[in-house]
């Protein structure tokens, strides 16, 4: 069967089809670890994204690209289109071929959480997720606590004199993410008002489009944004309409994007860790595939960084 499955030559025709009638027949699969281990090809790591250019994907891929080469391993991306039953099948076809190596996903959107949930229990893979992981799953999953941070940073507006505290939230793998349930505890914990979510796409116009309607409500005057990307849009529509930041609305963001301490305000922010946890994924993968003791990597907890964008509320109106 062996010769079979890696190709050999010296196999008879008839031979091979018959062993590869009894593979259908059964159900066979390989232990793929064995055999990349067994050929020399656990060399290899494939990272699964649905995007290679946002903030929180991008840092993590290069964490673990980082990893990977002081590693001496190779570094190869899929990228999944859609969460459409075709798009993960077809991810999950190309990475359950043992030459890919071990497995990465990056799931923080419901993509590659459908693709990490599909692979066949064979592959050596880990993921990097929103806080808590996914429900139901048992394979690995590496995060930060983004709930916690979302929670600190409510507080810190909240602390300041704000009534309560809108969000605006990105898309998430869980539809109620880990940074909207840290947010609505926060508010829930004192007993402040919790207004409906502002759910927006990844894209800037999606993001403006929604915070026209928050810029036009004077009882706005803390957000908490999905993203340093959203952020800076919010204060665009704010500005549009004439409102201040921070003396009519306070703003804080999540990410820590480079270039972030520079705008204007410089922004308040949730400093996320995201190169590090792709080291951690990157130790996590390797030890699936060799089946050794993962290695340990410290993980630094997300973070405020209180800039300029946040303030008081205005107690006076402006003349």
């Amino acid at each position: 069967m062996s010769r079979v499955l890696n190709n050999a030559p010296n196999v008879n025709a008839a031979t091979r089809q018959q062993v590869r009638d009894v593979i259908a027949r059964l159900g066979y699969r390989p232990n793929r670890a064995a055999r990349a281990l067994g050929s020399g090809q656990s060399s290899t790591v494939t990272v699964v994204t649905t995007n290679t250019t946002l903030y929180g994907y991008a840092s993590t891929l290069r964490g673990i690209e980082e990893a990977a080469r002081s590693n001496g391993l190779a570094v190869g991306v899929r990228v999944v289109e859609s969460d459409s039953p075709q798009d993960v099948r077809l991810a999950v076809e190309h990475v359950s071929d043992p030459n890919a190596g071990g497995v990465v996903v990056i799931a923080y959107d419901t993509a590659g959480a459908a693709v990490f949930r599909a692979l066949p229990p064979e592959v050596p893979a880990v993921a990097a997720t929103e806080a808590g992981g996914l429900a139901g799953v048992e394979r690995p999953m590496i995060y930060l606590d983004e709930r916690q941070a979302a929670a600190e940073a409510t507080r810190h507006l909240l602390d300041l004199g704000h009534r309560t505290v809108h969000h605006v939230a990105i898309p998430s793998e869980t539809g109620t993410s880990a940074r909207e349930t840290g947010w609505r505890e926060a508010l829930e914990a004192v007993g402040a008002p919790v207004p409906a979510v502002v759910p927006v796409e990844w894209d800037a116009r999606s993001a403006y489009l929604a915070s026209q309607r928050l810029a036009a409500d004077p009882e706005v005057t803390a957000v908490l944004c999905g993203n340093d990307d959203t952020a800076v849009v919010v204060r665009r529509a704010l500005y549009d309409a004439g409102r201040d930041v921070p003396g009519d609305v306070s703003i804080i963001g999540f990410d820590d994007v480079p270039g972030a301490a520079y705008w204007t305000p410089a922004l308040t922010t949730v400093q996320m860790d995201f190169v590090t946890l792709g080291h951690a994924c990157l130790a996590a993968v390797a030890a699936e595939v060799s089946g050794e003791p993962r290695t340990a990597v410290d993980l630094r907890a997300p973070s405020l960084v209180v800039r300029e964008s946040t303030a008081p509320p205005r107690r006076e109106p402006r003349l």
